[in-house]
């Protein structure tokens, strides 16, 4: 088998944690021999791990395109609106290329993008890893193999859980759509993806509903300060203190995706200087903390999506109904129920959620992938994320949003799709 060879743009959270680990546990199907990444401990520290020559160490993914294609894939887990650029320049010199989702945070660049894969003919894989995963794979299966008929409703729930909340969207790098993309797109693409993949019809038309509830400074209770760390005179009693949350020894599971220094200096530095240590409610943050979609799709199915943020745990929860039985899981758990209408049969299935994040879905996405492309002279397969998989629940995303921004009026998909 032959060990592919991958340019890595962007070793934030995503390249550290996920495909960084995956060539380290594989290295005789990964290796990565260029790393692009602005932040110098982050970059130095990646290139010494995967043993990086300092010349093809770059400070910008600009710079890892001056010595033209070095690599069989791209791997590009940059910031949203520096998604394109790379992707189309990464096709155009022959990469093959694995993109973080979204896409872009502009629908007509993820067009242009599905149509640039074809015309290069190049795999242009989305990480809609949940896919992947046991669990939704499993769910998939059943109907596919007619356990519930016809599908008539599907209902799912994101529970984004209150510290992925604030630490992504309210304090981190998701906060804001102006500099990334609305939540619905930046958080959700998963769950409509998931939603257009088992409903396999034509999404018609799109509704929604959402907004900014309570992370706003007019909420900010009284005595409260800038940040956390100032003397604040409520910290201690605030559910959302960053105190809390990035001090959690010995293994700090948050604040690993602060600072590179877990140390306690290094901690309380960024909770200092950083924008992690801000009150959540003196943020530069507009995204909505939660939202519903309600969709229609082509054979006289629905669907409907709930978002918040303002919960307990991160999980997602679904509820399918079909003519002939019912799927109710919990992702989490890792387990569903699937109920036989004509016999009266509840059968339980267990899922494998051992190993990486999202269900077990990235390590399976990540082998998925490299198999497609050294199988893809011979067979020229786009992949189960493809972009042009992808780009029905890009759709879906865009839709949802420019529908919560006027009011929830319902948005006919092919229409809004013509006007891109």
């Amino acid at each position: 088998m032959k060990t592919l060879r991958a340019v890595l743009l962007g070793a934030g959270s995503r390249g550290r944690y996920i495909y960084g680990p995956y060539a380290e546990k594989f290295p005789n199907e990964l290796k990565i021999v260029a790393v692009a990444e602005p932040d110098e401990e982050r970059r130095t520290q990646f290139a010494e791990i995967h043993g990086i020559p300092p010349e093809f160490v770059y400070d910008s993914w600009e710079k890892a395109f001056r010595q033209g294609r070095i690599a069989d894939v791209m791997i590009i887990c940059t910031l949203d609106r520096m998604h394109y650029v790379p992707a189309m320049k990464a096709m155009e010199l022959g990469y093959h290329v694995m993109l973080e989702k979204p896409m872009s945070p502009s629908l007509a660049e993820c067009i242009e993008l599905e149509q640039a894969s074809l015309r290069h003919q190049r795999l242009l894989v989305v990480t809609h890893v949940l896919r992947y995963s046991p669990f939704w794979s499993g769910i998939k299966k059943c109907i596919q193999d007619g356990e519930l008929g016809t599908v008539g409703t599907i209902q799912l729930t994101e529970n984004v859980g209150y510290h992925h909340m604030t630490h992504s969207y309210v304090r981190g790098n998701w906060r804001n759509s102006e500099e990334t993309s609305p939540m619905i797109l930046a958080k959700s693409s998963h769950d409509l993806d998931i939603i257009s993949w088992l409903m396999d019809q034509p999404c018609t038309s799109v509704s929604s509903y959402g907004s900014l509830l309570h992370f706003r400074e007019e909420n900010a209770p009284e005595g409260s300060t800038l940040r956390c760390i100032d003397g604040c005179a409520v910290e201690r009693e605030c559910p959302f203190s960053a105190m809390k949350m990035y001090i959690q020894p010995p293994h700090h599971p948050w604040a690993r995706y602060m600072t590179s220094d877990l140390s306690q200096e290094g901690i309380m530095k960024a909770l200092r200087e950083g924008p992690f240590g801000r009150c959540v409610y003196r943020c530069d943050n507009n995204v909505v903390d939660h939202q519903v979609v309600n969709l229609a799709f082509e054979n006289g199915a629905n669907a409907s999506f709930i978002m918040s943020g303002l919960t307990q745990s991160g999980t997602r929860r679904v509820q399918i109904m079909g003519t002939h039985g019912e799927i109710i899981g919990d992702m989490d758990k890792g387990a569903f129920t699937l109920f036989r209408y004509a016999t009266g049969e509840q059968v339980e299935i267990r899922c494998n959620v051992e190993g990486d994040g999202h269900g077990g879905g990235d390590e399976r996405m990540v082998n998925s992938f490299l198999r497609d492309v050294r199988q893809f002279e011979l067979n020229p397969s786009h992949g189960l994320t493809s972009a042009t998989a992808s780009l029905q629940s890009h759709l879906m995303a865009f839709a949802a949003e420019h529908s919560r921004l006027h009011e929830g009026f319902a948005v006919n998909l092919s229409d809004f799709a013509a006007e891109a």
